[in-house]
């Protein structure tokens, strides 16, 4: 039971934290898909893990995914907008 209420907690706030995103570039004015890879590849590590948990499939395979998405969101940061002040 709590592993069925942590998953929606979890796919709530994924859908929140989308819209916000979202949200935040219309307002911004930020355009193309280079700047928001990032977000791309954090989402997709909490989904892989997400199903991960649900199929039982916490292996070498989930970690390598996890880490090869960590690596490249590490490396398209250089394509986010610097804030101006």
């Amino acid at each position: 039971m709590v592993q069925i209420i942590l998953s929606i907690i979890l796919i709530i706030t994924l859908i929140f934290s989308i819209s916000v995103v979202i949200q935040k570039r219309k307002k911004a004015g930020i355009i193309g898909i280079k700047s928001i890879l990032t977000s791309i590849c954090l989402y997709l590590i909490a989904v892989t893990n997400l199903l991960a948990y649900w199929f039982d499939f916490m292996g070498l395979l989930n970690w390598s995914i996890t880490v090869i998405l960590l690596i490249l969101g590490a490396y398209f940061t250089k394509y986010m907008p610097v804030p101006v002040r």
